[in-house]
């Protein structure tokens, strides 16, 4: 899984029996400063698009096959023992509304790179059938998480931050709430030279700017019920930069853009979640100590937990949800859930590129 943040690759080494899911292993392998600053400018239109795109998914599949081989060899297990990879690539474009997605990756190359067969492409099949091709991850939430005699809410808070209502009754809800990490990303980058704000302790700093605040939370997205989900292609800092004025502090624009992210999470788990017995973060938000903070007061009295206590670390939650998706796909099984991407039924997802 490669995602938003545009960091690196995270891979799992899942082994699922049933409706067990045990991971054997994992890997994190950094995008080189070069490959994340490319994958950067793919995200508007620019100069012999399509040949950079198609050069910089060859650098990609390079890079995801050197994760996989690292976390072989860390496990001690041949290439032969593995039944497929399956790879979201990277977005580069998220239109559900123009009927597109595109994930670059180059499938065929990993193949080839690693000898196991492939499944991507997630996506596309859920958007051809009406859906927002997004969120897919709710979908393993409910396989990996769900509980008969309880209520549940699974919080990712990557680049994009989603939920997943996990009701005992009823059907799965998720979707698409906002920004998650995104803009505070790249406004610590734009400021500090810095990926990201650890601890949130920048954030934890400034003051939240309540005029800035009320201009970000008039947009339009977060008034729209799900069905939902975005991307870099809205949240990005030709979004934010217009509506910022010189006087504002760089630490309090920080704080601002946190207050954002928990506000819109609170907001939608109050508008779309009936009730909540307990809450769990993933993603690499969930490492956000200020922000962890902020919602925990926002969504008092339930207690936030991590999604480490269900049995699985909120750092590799959403790739092993893609093993998981490759898995259903190998099935022959559903991979989509209709309510959460707005879909007119359940769909098998993905290409299989077979070794």
């Amino acid at each position: 899984m490669s995602g938003t943040s545009l960091d690196g690759v995270d891979a799992v080494l899942l082994a699922i029996d049933g409706e067990r899911y045990q991971i054997l292993g994992t890997q994190t392998t950094p995008f080189t400063a070069a490959l994340r600053q490319d994958l950067l400018t793919l995200h508007e239109a620019g100069h012999n698009e399509l040949e950079r795109s198609a050069l910089i998914a060859n650098t990609l599949s390079n890079t995801y096959a050197q994760a996989v081989r690292h976390l072989l060899e860390n496990c001690g297990i041949k290439n032969s023992g593995i039944k497929a990879i399956g790879c979201h690539g990277q977005t580069i474009r998220h239109r559900p509304e123009f009927g597109f997605t595109i994930q670059i990756g180059n499938p065929s190359l990993l193949a080839e790179l690693t000898g196991i067969t492939v499944v991507a492409d997630f996506r596309s099949r859920d958007i051809a059938a009406g859906g927002q091709g997004a969120p897919l991850v709710p979908a393993f939430h409910h396989a990996a998480f769900g509980h008969a005699g309880l209520d549940r809410i699974l919080i990712n808070i990557g680049g994009i931050a989603n939920l997943t209502y996990l009701p005992a009754e009823g059907p799965v809800i998720g979707f698409d709430s906002g920004p998650g990490n995104m803009l505070m990303d790249a406004w610590i980058e734009r400021q500090l030279g810095r990926h990201y704000d650890e601890n949130g302790m920048w954030a934890a700093s400034g003051e939240v700017i309540q005029p800035l605040l009320q201009e970000l939370l008039a947009e339009s997205f977060f008034a729209l019920a799900p069905p939902k989900s975005t991307g870099r292609d809205l949240f990005n800092l030709s979004w934010l930069l217009p509506r910022l004025r010189t006087e504002y502090k760089a630490e309090d624009v920080q704080r601002t853009l946190l207050e954002l992210t928990a506000q819109t999470i609170a907001a939608a788990i109050r508008d779309y979640c009936p009730k909540a017995d307990e809450i769990y973060l993933c993603g690499g938000g969930a490492h956000n100590l200020a922000l962890l903070k902020r919602l925990q007061q926002l969504l008092q009295p339930v207690k936030i937990g991590l999604s480490d206590e269900l049995g699985i670390s909120v750092n590799w939650v959403e790739a092993a949800a893609f093993a998981w998706l490759a898995q259903q796909t190998l099935k022959q099984c559903p991979g989509n859930l209709p309510d959460v991407t707005g879909a007119k039924g359940p769909r098998i997802l993905g290409a299989i590129y077979a070794c």
